[in-house]
């Protein structure tokens, strides 16, 4: 049997009145005509006295946040989606029986007020109820401190509760969509369609991670919840459509931190006849256009430092970058025997998979470079083994016409000149096979009717990923990504106990 505390026991008491009184403790519909911030924008200017000659109507609903209660009139607060406004109510204006109904509201419940717009002497834009109606009773208090939930698993698994409390999460609630709005606008500008392709898939391709596994019972067959959204997009372009783009789920079986939630939302943008340059072009534009449309600015504090995302950005090749910090010149390594010799000098532990100049390139990297990349900076030139759907760079092989875009020292972003070589593509994915031999559980499987495709024809192309949640953390200025998706994955609380 549930058990309820005494703020409860008081808040039934009071619904079984409102049932008592035949009114719906529930509510049913309600026409609003206005909400509160836009109301308070309106009147912003308007002096005090003007409101004397003015009889400006509006209905509004919302939740009740604050009331005071002075005896036959009463002020109390609602708040909706754009903010919170005043209410003044008086015995006077809407009778006994209603003003009682009001008095027997608790914050929290929920309610509708239509009246005169007026402002107080101390110029807040109030509005003087001329109609109160009860629409649904909350049956728990909220949370202590209404102004900032301040428990951080709270405010994660009772998000609802988050953006009751606080202002800010609301605030990137609505920015996302804003944003995404941004993106979409200026693809479709720029001749892009989107489009959307399959989230289950009986094959590991198109990124190095861990999968999901979940089973077909129909068809008795296991099959992968996707990791990535290229191979499919590709093969549009394979069809003719030239110029595409997909935001959608993906799903990494992983660890979770400020910047990973195994469930995010990637966006992926081919465009046929293009490259990494013109990946790089198509990037920049594209932040800064949702920099200034949305945001009004350029300079963000995103992960402890300040950015300024106005420009040209800096490009540098991943041996040069190495080279700045290290002083050491991969380029002129010949031998995984010296790359080995190096490792062990600086103290990098090489796993058996990686036991290559590419892995252990990139190991210096992650290890010297790649928290010291502040400003937005595309860092090129990734070496073959750690690349298997990119083009070779036709100067070296050993590296490929890739990128990733860097910002306060985390990946944005993933670009290539896409590889349309089907011989070569197969023989990168086999050699895939080979690493996940020596252990390497990320290596991707051999997509055969990718390779068909191919055979007939790609046409050169270039190709982004972009983690849409990170450009929202971005954007807002916020420190995790549990604070950017409205309901991250969470570990449930009775296994939380039993930890």
């Amino acid at each position: 049997m549930r058990e309820f505390s005494e703020q409860e026991l008081v808040r039934r008491e009071k619904l079984a009145k409102l049932h008592a009184l035949g009114l719906d403790p529930f509510g049913q519909r309600f026409e609003k005509s206005d909400y509160a911030q836009d109301l308070k924008d309106k009147y912003a200017s308007v002096e005090h006295d003007a409101f004397e000659s003015m009889d400006d109507q509006a209905t509004v609903s919302g939740r009740v946040v604050l009331i005071r209660k002075m005896g036959k009139a009463s002020f109390f607060t609602i708040k909706d989606k754009t903010g919170t406004i005043q209410i003044y109510i008086s015995i006077n204006d809407v009778g006994e029986d209603c003003y009682n109904l009001f008095k027997s509201a608790d914050l929290g419940d929920i309610v509708g007020v239509s009246g005169k717009v007026m402002k107080t002497k101390t110029g807040e834009v109030t509005i003087k109820c001329l109609e109160y109606t009860h629409l649904v009773k909350a049956l728990k208090p909220l949370p202590e401190k209404f102004h900032g939930l301040q428990d951080v698993e709270e405010r994660y698994r009772k998000r609802y509760l988050d953006l009751i409390s606080n202002e800010e999460s609301m605030k990137v609630a609505f920015m996302r969509p804003k944003i995404i709005r941004s993106i979409q606008n200026f693809l479709d500008n720029q001749g892009f369609v989107e489009v959307e392709t399959p989230i289950l898939t009986t094959l590991l391709t198109g990124a190095s991670a861990r999968p999901f596994v979940t089973h077909h019972n129909t068809q008795d067959l296991d099959m992968y919840l996707r990791i990535a959204l290229e191979l499919n997009l590709k093969r549009l372009l394979v069809g003719g459509m030239e110029r595409v783009y997909e935001i959608g789920r993906t799903f990494r079986n992983e660890g979770m931190d400020t910047q990973h939630n195994p469930e995010f939302t990637m966006m992926e943008v081919y465009a046929a006849y293009s490259d990494l340059e013109g990946m790089m072009d198509l990037t920049e534009k594209m932040y800064q256009e949702i920099a200034q449309k949305v945001c009004g600015k350029t300079t963000f504090h995103y992960l402890g430092h300040d950015v300024d995302l106005s420009g040209k950005w800096k490009r540098i090749s991943m041996v040069d970058a190495v080279q700045e910090k290290t002083g050491i010149d991969f380029k002129s390594i010949t031998s995984v025997e010296e790359c080995l010799r190096l490792a062990e000098e600086h103290h990098i532990v090489v796993e058996e998979h990686q036991k290559s100049f590419g892995h252990i390139l990139n190991l210096f990297f992650e290890k010297y470079v790649e928290e010291t990349l502040i400003e937005p900076t595309f860092l090129y030139g990734h070496p073959l083994e750690i690349s298997p759907l990119t083009k070779k760079d036709p100067e070296d092989p050993r590296f490929t016409q890739r990128f990733e875009l860097f910002i306060s020292g985390h990946e944005c972003a993933n670009a290539y000149t896409e590889l349309n070589d089907p011989d070569d593509q197969l023989e990168r994915f086999e050699a895939q096979l080979k690493e996940r031999e020596l252990g390497n559980d990320e290596a991707n499987d051999i997509d055969y009717d990718f390779i068909e495709a191919l055979e007939y024809g790609m046409p050169p192309a270039g190709g982004i990923g972009y983690g849409i949640d990170r450009m929202v953390m971005l954007f807002t200025e916020t420190e995790s990504i549990r604070d950017v998706i409205l309901f991250p994955t969470m570990k449930p609380i009775e296994m939380q106990h039993k930890n």
